[in-house]
């Protein structure tokens, strides 16, 4: 079957090379006409070799003739005809180019059907074309060979238990009695100290000087309480057990679902959520999620969401339905206090506010059973958040049909960064302003009509509000606002593509307002599996996997969604945690150390598709490393990734279609598979691919920090 979408990519090629001289075609070569008897048209081989297009003529003396099929890489130009075949032959090979980039020649079959009288039949014409070949070698810094060198693995066991205490006196004398010696007046003072040590019995005693002593006891307990009651007692602590420092263990959640949340692996964060075991997230901070409401009722919620008592607000209008103007905006209700999100007689689908809300704050470990319901889970997801004091204010704008109105985006976004909004008779104000605003939200919509949207979004940033917005779901170049406003951080999406650089989303918007990109997952309709998890033994989607509602049941779940919508609480949260941490201060400073320290994807630099890169919270936070592997990170200007196989000595060869390559040898050190990241050592070179320049080698790379 003809797939005519999927000849677009080529026809993209050939306006981008629109402005070159096309080359002439190559003489055919003679074909023999069809002997008596045979079929008009004859099966055949068409070599491309390291060409882009192949000029070739067929005889033929039938009725008509008509191209029935064409593998995804080539397209043929006319598509049917009368009279000889004269056709162009075109092959865009980055759509037929594997992942692994280990094919070095392409093949595929391009069907006919002719028609010559009352006779009918088909020919088969097989095309080949070689690949272009890049190769490299990927090295370490130093080098040895050598059979008695080896490297220790980390041992993960828990550190030992003190065994005794050191403990300070306020004088010469005290200590001297503690180390069991005499002392040589008697003193009252000292009566305090001989009581103390009687009772604890040490089983040996070592002078530390100073007017230290360390005493061995059984019971470091009993043995402290009994020396901080001596008044003679400057200090007594545990002897800690200290360890020999190696690189520390990435830090996995054990919530039931979290090994499908790919998403957060990919940013780093197992390294940040190990940083936040010792401590230094002490900043509160606030999201304000613009959104659909949010269920207070889901368990895996519970603690992360204010309520109406802190600020959470609905601010969408509801006109009764004996009154002009009738609209319901599924609560039956005005604006409030109540950000829920209702369900309605007809409801089916999900809660998108409380999916979006879960990306960034989902609660770890054990949460209630939800009453009624054996099935739900009691330990669900995990959110970017953590033990970060970080909190979702929710504020309703979108109504039960999943709708919203420039209007209530702009109510909401000013509430959200503290100005003061009225809504019916009554004036409502934040006392504490967001200081993140997420709008997983926007559309398609003229400049013109976006201006008070842009005008709402610049009072935010002026009140010192980061306001992250969807760059959009529509499959193409069109800006969608509110994420087009000067202000605004429009955010793209990304998903796994089987290499060690992610993809662009293929409905993520490009547009030149986009600035940053974060997991959003794959379209549903062309559905990969890289992320390697499973559910109930099939393999689980590339899909952000967070809290949901299903109002069939009227019960908590949890779904898999994939849009810009996904992609931008990920960049809040983020942003959020850098301001919780006190990496950065405000508005400014936080979205500078965002782009400064994102993953550059594309072209080199800004492009309109990833903007600065992809978010890195590892390296946005400063995380320890958690992981030292090396390896290789390979991909084009458009966008595509690859993965060629590295052998013992690091060598590579990849066969890849025409374009811009850019090949990064890297260390990971935060465990998200990516190599050479702005907080990693790596060496990138960049290459150019084609029919003039059929192979590229590009040496060494050796990373360097």
């Amino acid at each position: 079957m003809k797939r005519p979408l999927l000849l677009f990519p080529a026809a993209l090629l050939l306006a981008a090379c629109s402005t070159l001289p096309a080359p002439p075609l190559p003489a055919p070569a003679p074909t023999p006409l069809p002997a008596p008897g045979s079929a008009p048209l004859a099966d055949r081989t068409l070599d491309l070799g390291t060409a882009l297009t192949l000029g070739t003529e067929a005889p033929f003396a039938g009725t008509s003739w008509r191209v029935e099929d064409t593998p995804a890489w080539l397209s043929v130009s006319p598509t049917s005809g009368t009279g000889a075949l004269r056709v162009q032959v075109r092959a865009n090979r980055a759509l037929g180019t594997p992942t692994s980039a280990d094919q070095a020649r392409l093949t595929g079959q391009v069907k006919l059907s002719w028609q010559a009288g009352e006779q009918t039949g088909t020919a088969v014409w097989t095309v080949t074309a070689d690949q272009y070949v890049l190769t490299g070698r990927v090295t370490d810094p130093a080098q040895a060979q050598g059979t008695d060198v080896g490297t220790a693995l980390a041992e993960d066991t828990a550190p030992a238990e003190a065994r005794s205490v050191i403990v300070k006196y306020r004088s010469p004398a005290a200590q001297t009695l503690a180390l069991g010696r005499k002392v040589a007046a008697q003193d009252s003072t000292l009566a305090s100290t001989r009581a103390a040590l009687a009772e604890v019995t040490p089983q040996a005693r070592r002078d530390l000087g100073g007017r230290r002593a360390e005493l061995v006891t059984d019971d470091v307990a009993g043995t402290l309480a009994a020396l901080r009651r001596d008044p003679n007692v400057e200090y007594a602590v545990p002897n800690a057990v200290l360890r020999v420092q190696s690189t520390p263990a990435p830090l996995e959640p054990s919530d039931e679902y979290a090994g499908l949340q790919w998403a957060y692996r990919l940013l780093g964060y197992r390294a940040v959520w190990r940083d936040m075991e010792s401590g230094g997230y002490t900043r509160p901070v606030t999201v304000a999620v613009v959104d659909s409401g949010v269920r207070y009722d889901h368990p895996d919620l519970a603690g992360a969401l204010l309520g109406p008592d802190n600020g959470a607000l609905d601010v969408l209008n509801f006109v009764p339905a004996d009154q002009k103007g009738a609209y319901d905006n599924g609560d039956g209700d005005g604006p409030d206090r109540d950000p829920s999100d209702p369900g309605t007689p007809a409801r089916r689908g999900g809660s998108h506010g409380t999916h979006v809300s879960g990306i960034i704050a989902a609660r770890w470990g054990q949460i209630a059973q939800f009453p009624g319901c054996t099935a739900c889970s009691t330990s669900g997801v995990v959110g970017a958040a953590y033990k970060a004091p970080v909190k979702v204010l929710p504020i309703r704008a979108i109504d039960a049909q999943g709708n919203t109105e420039v209007s209530d985006v702009v109510n909401a976004v000013r509430y959200a960064a503290g100005l003061p909004v009225t809504l019916g008779s009554q004036t409502y104000r934040l006392d504490r302003p967001a200081e993140v605003i997420n709008l997983s939200l926007g559309g398609e919509i003229p400049a013109s009509q976006a201006a008070p949207l842009c005008e709402a979004v610049a009072e935010a940033t002026a009140a010192g509000a980061l306001v992250f917005a969807a760059a959009g779901n529509g499959y193409g170049t069109t800006p969608y606002y509110p994420a087009a406003c000067e202000g605004a951080v429009a955010v793209g999406a990304v998903t796994l593509s089987g290499a060690s650089a992610p993809l662009r989303a293929s409905y993520s918007n490009r547009y030149p307002a986009v600035q940053l990109a974060a997991p959003g997952g794959v379209d549903l309709a062309g559905a990969t599996y890289h992320n390697g998890g499973q559910l109930n033994g099939k393999p689980y989607a590339d899909v952000i996997l967070s809290t949901d509602w299903d109002y069939s049941k009227n019960q908590p779940t949890y779904m898999g969604q994939a849009g810009t919508s996904q992609a931008t609480p990920q960049v809040s949260a983020l942003a959020a945690l850098l301001l919780s941490k006190g990496v950065t201060q405000g508005r400014d400073d936080t979205l500078a150390r965002l782009t400064a320290t994102a993953t550059d994807l594309g072209g080199k630099g800004r492009d309109e598709a990833f903007g600065y890169g992809m978010v890195n919270a590892a390296a946005a936070l400063g995380a320890p490393a958690v992981s030292d592997t090396l390896g290789l990170r390979l991909w084009d200007t458009r966008g595509l990734a690859y993965q060629p196989a590295l052998d013992a000595l690091g060598r590579f060869t990849a066969y890849l279609p025409d374009g811009t390559f850019r090949a990064l040898a890297g260390r990971d050190r935060d465990g998200n598979g990516i190599y050479g990241e702005t907080h990693e050592p790596g060496s990138e070179r960049e290459a150019v691919l084609g029919p003039e320049r059929t192979r590229a080698d590009l040496g060494e790379l050796t990373p360097t920090p």
